[in-house]
C-alpha cells in the first residue's frame, strides 16, 4: 500500500492492549492510534479509561488476564496482543499469579489466531543463575519465556530503569535526590545499569507490532549510557539545578531495609520500592542492540539520560504527566464499587453526612472540590491527615504522598494521595475510594448542589463498610474525631470557595491604580523562566 505522499503505508493492525490503566499501557494506546492501528483495551475496570483523551477512539472490553473466557473474547479478531500486566508487589504468591496469567494469555492467543504477542519485561543480569535473581526479575523472565515457548511469535523487550515523567523509577530518583542533600545509601547505588527514556520504550513497543512473522525472540533495550545509581542521582541534581549531593554508600542496608528507606523518603511505597531496589543488586546492562534491525533508531539515536530527565522534569512542571506509576491500582487495595442501592444488603454501611450552604457559585465550589489533595491539601486538620498517612505507610500502604497527576483536573482512575477517583461528574460529584490499609472498604463523596431557592450547597458523605469485628471497632474508635476531620473539611472547602469567588470578583473590576512605570532595566527573558521549558 502507498500513502498520498508516495511513501509506503504501514499495515493497519488490530491491537489488544492489556494494562491500559497502567503507566506504560496508558501511553502506548495513543502511540498505536497515531501509527494508524486499531486498538482494543482489556481492563478489569473499563470506567478507569473513560476520561482519557483517546477513550472515544478505542474499543474497551471488561476482563481479567487470569480469566480464560474474557481473554478469549478480548483476543477475537486481534492481530497483535500487548501484554503489559504484572502482579508486582501483590503478595507472596505473585510469581504463581504471573505464571498462570501468562499461560492463559498465550493459550488463548494461539486459539484466536493472534499473529504476535509483544511483552515488556525486565533486563536480567548476565551469567547470574535465575534462582539468584530477585522474585520480581525472576517472574518477568519466566513470563517472557512462556511467551517465547508458545506457538504464537513473540517479541519480548527487556528494559532496566525507565525514565519518564510519572514513572516509579523516575520519581524514586527524583525524590531521593531532591530531599536528601547528604545521603547514607545502600551499596546498590554503585551497581551499573542502563536506563532508557520512556519515549524510546514506546517507540520499540509500537515498532514491534510490524516485525516479520519469523522473528520470535527477546531483545535488550536501553539508552545510550551505562550509569551507576549514584551517577544518576548526581546527574539529576545537575539537570534540576540542585547543589552537589554527597552520597555515602554503606553495606548494611539490605534490599528489604532500603525499600523501607525509599518508602520513607519518596512517594513510592515500600511494597513497590522493594522489587525495584532488589533489581539493582546485580548489574543490568544490554548485551545486544539487535532490535535496530527491525525498529530503526532516530537519526540522533536513543534519548540520552540527561535529556530524558530534562523532558520528564518539564512535563512535571507543566502538569502534563499523561500517566503515573500510581495509575494502576495499589496492590491489595480494594476495588469493590460503591454499593449504590440504598437498601444494600451487603451488611453494615456506616455513614458520616454533612451539608453546608455556600456563599459562592457552583462553579467556584467545584473548582475547590476538583482541586483537593496533593499540594492543595484536604481542607481539614493537617496533622490528623499526616498521621493517618504515616500510619498507612508504616503498615505497608501507599501513604499520603502519591499526590496528583494534574494540579487542577481529575479523571476516573487517578490516584489522589491515598484515595483513587472512582467516579466524577464534572460540576456535580467527586467520588473517592480509599486505598489506605483499612479493615473494610471506604468512600468519600463530595457533591455540588443547588437548593430549591437556587443557592449553592456543598454535601459531603463518608461511607465505611466494615470487615469483621475489627472493622466495626475501627469505625467506632475514629468516629469521635469525625467532627474535627470531616466537619472541618466541609467547612473549610466552602470557605475556600467563597474566598475564590470574592477574589474572582475583585480581579474582574476595573483597576483604579496608576499606570505602571516602564522598566529601565533590560532582562534576558521573562521573570522565572525555566531553562528546561524550551527543550523537548
Amino acid at each position: 500500500m502507498v500513502s498520498s505522499d508516495g511513501l509506503p503505508k504501514a499495515e493497519q493492525l488490530h491491537c489488544l492492549v492489556t494494562g491500559a490503566t497502567g503507566y506504560i499501557g496508558g501511553r502506548l494506546v495513543p502511540e498505536l492510534l497515531q501509527a494508524g492501528h486499531r486498538v482494543r483495551c482489556l481492563a478489569r475496570s473499563p470506567g478507569k479509561l473513560r476520561d482519557h483523551p483517546w477513550a472515544g477512539d478505542v474499543e474497551t472490553v471488561r476482563g481479567d488476564v487470569t480469566d480464560a473466557e474474557s481473554v478469549a473474547a478480548a483476543l477475537r479478531g486481534i492481530d497483535v496482543a500487548y501484554y503489559l500486566v504484572h502482579a508486582l508487589g501483590a503478595g507472596s504468591g505473585f510469581e504463581d499469579a504471573d505464571r498462570r496469567a501468562a499461560r492463559t494469555f498465550a493459550l488463548q492467543a494461539h486459539a484466536a489466531g493472534v499473529r504476535r504477542i509483544v511483552y515488556l519485561g525486565g533486563l536480567t543480569p548476565h551469567q547470574v543463575p535465575e534462582q539468584s535473581l530477585s522474585p520480581h526479575l525472576r517472574s518477568r523472565a519466566e513470563v517472557g519465556r512462556i511467551f517465547l515457548e508458545c506457538p504464537v511469535p513473540a517479541t519480548v523487550l527487556r528494559a532496566a530503569v525507565v525514565i519518564g515523567s510519572g514513572s516509579a523509577s523516575f520519581e524514586m530518583l527524583r525524590y531521593l535526590t531532591e530531599r536528601l542533600p547528604v545521603m547514607i545509601t545502600p551499596s546498590w547505588v554503585r551497581t551499573r545499569t542502563q536506563p532508557i527514556a520512556v519515549r524510546d520504550v514506546l517507540r520499540y513497543l509500537v515498532g514491534s507490532a510490524t516485525m516479520p512473522a519469523g522473528v520470535d525472540r527477546a531483545f535488550d533495550i536501553g539508552g545510550p549510557g551505562v550509569l551507576t545509581y549514584r551517577e544518576m542521582m548526581r546527574r539529576y541534581a545537575t539537570v534540576a539545578g540542585l547543589r552537589h549531593r554527597l552520597i555515602v554508600p554503606v553495606p548494611v542496608l539490605t534490599p528489604r531495609l532500603s525499600s523501607h528507606w525509599v518508602g520513607l523518603v519518596t512517594p513510592v511505597p515500600a511494597s513497590l520500592a522493594q522489587p525495584l531496589t532488589e533489581s539493582l543488586r546485580h548489574e543490568v546492562v544490554c548485551r545486544e542492540h539487535d532490535i535496530i534491525r527491525y525498529v530503526p533508531d532516530p537519526p540522533a539515536g536513543p534519548l540520552p539520560f540527561e535529556e530524558a530527565l530534562a523532558l520528564a522534569l518539564r512535563r512535571v512542571r507543566e502538569a502534563q504527566v499523561a500517566t503515573r506509576w500510581s495509575s494502576a491500582a495499589a496492590p491489595g487495595a480494594p476495588s469493590d464499587p460503591l454499593p449504590t442501592d440504598p437498601g444494600w444488603a451487603g451488611g453494615s454501611l456506616y455513614r458520616d453526612e454533612r451539608q453546608v450552604p455556600v456563599d459562592a457559585s457552583p462553579q467556584a465550589l467545584w473548582k475547590v472540590v476538583e482541586g483537593i489533595g496533593g499540594d492543595n491539601g484536604w481542607y481539614s486538620f493537617p496533622l490528623a491527615w499526616a498521621v493517618r498517612g504515616w500510619l498507612d505507610r508504616f503498615v505497608g500502604g501507599v501513604g499520603l504522598r502519591r499526590g496528583r497527576r494534574d494540579a487542577e483536573r481529575l479523571r476516573v482512575g487517578d490516584s489522589l494521595d491515598f484515595w483513587r477517583v472512582e467516579e466524577i461528574e464534572p460540576g456535580r460529584l467527586l467520588r473517592l475510594r480509599a486505598e489506605m490499609r483499612l479493615p473494610g472498604l471506604a468512600w468519600l463523596d463530595m457533591y455540588v448542589e443547588t437548593d430549591a431557592e437556587g443557592r449553592t450547597r456543598y454535601r459531603q458523605r463518608a461511607l465505611f463498610h466494615p470487615r469483621g469485628l475489627l472493622g466495626h471497632a475501627y469505625w467506632w474508635s475514629v468516629s469521635p474525631f469525625h467532627a474535627v476531620v470531616f466537619g472541618g473539611m466541609a467547612r473549610n472547602i466552602t470557605q475556600a470557595a467563597a474566598r475564590g469567588m470574592n477574589a474572582s470578583k475583585n480581579t474582574s473590576r476595573p483597576s483604579r491604580s496608576r499606570r505602571p512605570r516602564s522598566r529601565s532595566r533590560s532582562t534576558d527573558g521573562p521573570a522565572g523562566a525555566d531553562p528546561i521549558r524550551g527543550r523537548d
